[in-house]
Parts: structure tokens; C-alpha cells; sequence
């Protein structure tokens, strides 16, 4: 099936097209990698009358160190984070990108255009929930950030307005002894994920100092769990501990049941998920190297 007939733009900067989406109107759709957009278009389950294109926009595929943190441009896709330095000193970061559908997906994608899209089983918006940071959005009016636990309102929905533009992501650096880790657990490569979870540790000796965890799929939007947190912050992580998280995980899921497995399933997954998460991220937070791959059926 063909999509239905579009206008399509080109903008040569991210201000232009923050001014064309505020003159098009709501029939307007921002295409970035198009991994989403464009089979929702050709299955006519989206159908915008105007198209404006950002990937010919100069300046929006970038990492860089600055301000005690790291800078990804909206239109950086997934393969380049994967491969990038960053990565390596925060795993959390490779484990996500690596982890993302194949490698056609990787080098098209964008984490931009997955924030913005807010699908509930994307995996972008649940491991930045586990580290501080910030969306930097652009408007006609001119700019503002927003906090990650606060830019993904609903299922497909951000905190973003029709005229604005996702500019970049800001990720502040993790204290020192920090360590993440994030699964997923799939059919194949390709498919979205059943159940996933990102965890993210401080550790100080022998006790943890701060602990994130965050479940995607099992919710309309990207979950955090502060009980589960606060079973490991200030103690030392044991099996005690650990279960006292996972039980937490179980009790804030609150998944639907289809295809991928019923709702009691994906419960019990994603709590066995965080508890190997928490494991990884603990031996990572002490200097170990880890590797992790993403499960599959």
C-alpha cells in the first residue's frame, strides 16, 4: 500500500522548521529517521498532509563532552552511539544502542526521533529515565528544556507542542562507581521488546548510594520504580535487597496482556530482567566488564 498524497518540505535549519510546523498546522509531521513514520504512512494508519524533513538539516548528528555531560544531537542514529567512545564508559548507553532492532534500524533510526515518538515499547525514554537528563526543544519563540521525567506524557504523547522541535539531548556524566545495565527480552532482533528494564547504580564500598530503575513495555509510558529503588539506596546489595526490588517491580507493572504473553507473565519477566540488570550493573559500578546482549525467545 502507498501512502496517501503529501506536500513534502525541506528546511535547511531546525528554526526553519520550527516555523513551518507553526504555519502548517496540525497536519504537519516532522519525519527524522522514519523508521515509525514511514510504514504508519504506508499503511495509511498516519496520514499527514505536510511532511518536514529534517535529515538534510545541517549540524544535528553530533556527541560531544561539554558542561560536565554529554550532547547528542536529535539526529544522531543509533549505530553512532554505539560505536562511539561514550558508550563504552557508560554501558548503559551501548546496551541500548546495540540492543535496537538490526543493523539497517541502527544506522537510520534516530534517538530523537524515538523520544518524540514516545511509543510505550521504544527503548530510549526508559534508560534516560535512570540517568539525569535533560530534552532541549526549539520553538519560534525560541528555546526551553525539559527534564526527561517529564517530556513523555502519554502513549505517543510528549511534552512537546506542535511547533516545537526536539534539538538535542543532554546527559549529565555519572558520579564516579557508577554502573547501568539494560535488557530486553524479544522474539527476534527486529521486534519491540515483551519487557525491559534499565537500571542504573552508585556504589560507595560496600553499600549502594543511589539506585534507578526504570521498566518499558509494561506500561503506557516508561516506568520508574522508586519503591525498588529505595530497597537498595544506603544498603548493601544482597539477595534480601534484590528481592525486595524485584517485588516492587512485580506490584508497580502494570502490563496488558497480547500476543507477546500475558499480563502475570510479563510481571514475573520483567522483574527477572532487573534482578540480572542489578546484578551487572553492580559489577559494572565496580570497575568490571560486562557484556550484555539483549534475550530472546
Amino acid at each position: 500500500m502507498y501512502p496517501r498524497e503529501f506536500c513534502y518540505h525541506r528546511p535547511s535549519s531546525l528554526k526553519e522548521a520550527a516555523t513551518m510546523l507553526a504555519q502548517l498546522g496540525e497536519g504537519a509531521k516532522l519525519l527524522a529517521g522514519g523508521q515509525s513514520l514511514i510504514p504508519l504512512m504506508k499503511l495509511r494508519f498516519a496520514n499527514p498532509a505536510h511532511l518536514v524533513d529534517l535529515k538534510f538539516v545541517a549540524g544535528t548528528s553530533y556527541i560531544r563532552e561539554e558542561e560536565g555531560g554529554i550532547r547528542f544531537g536529535a539526529l544522531t542514529c543509533h549505530a553512532e552511539i554505539e560505536s562511539s567512545s561514550w558508550a563504552s564508559k557508560i554501558p548503559i548507553l551501548h546496551d541500548c544502542a546495540a540492543g535496537i532492532a538490526d543493523p539497517q534500524v541502527r544506522n537510520r533510526g534516530t534517538i530523537g526521533g524515538s523520544l518524540a515518538e514516545a511509543d510505550p515499547s521504544g527503548d530510549w525514554a526508559t534508560v534516560l529515565m535512570t540517568l539525569p537528563t535533560e530534552i532541549r526543544c526549539l520553538r519560534p519563540e525560541g528555546e526551553r528544556m525539559i527534564p526527561i521525567s517529564e517530556f513523555i506524557k502519554d502513549a505517543y504523547t510528549t511534552a512537546l507542542s506542535h511547533d516545537e522541535v526536539l534539538r538535542e539531548i543532554f546527559l549529565k556524566l555519572p558520579p564516579k562507581g557508577s554502573g547501568g545495565a539494560y535488557l530486553a527480552f524479544k522474539r527476534c532482533a527486529p521486534v519491540y521488546p515483551t519487557a525491559s528494564a534499565a537500571v542504573q547504580l552508585t556504589i560507595e564500598g560496600d553499600a549502594c548510594r543511589e539506585a534507578r530503575i526504570a521498566l518499558g513495555c509494561v506500561g503506557l509510558t516508561p516506568v520508574r520504580v522508586k519503591e525498588a529503588e529505595a530497597a537498595l539506596q544506603n544498603q548493601e546489595i544482597s539477595e534480601q535487597t534484590i528481592s525486595s526490588a524485584t517485588e516492587a517491580v512485580r506490584n508497580s507493572a502494570d502490563p496488558q496482556s497480547d500476543m507477546r504473553g500475558s499480563a502475570d507473565y510479563k510481571r514475573s519477566l520483567v522483574a527477572a530482567l532487573v534482578k540480572r540488570a542489578i546484578e551487572i550493573a553492580r559489577k559494572r559500578a565496580r570497575g568490571e566488564k560486562v557484556e550484555v546482549s539483549h534475550l530472546y525467545a
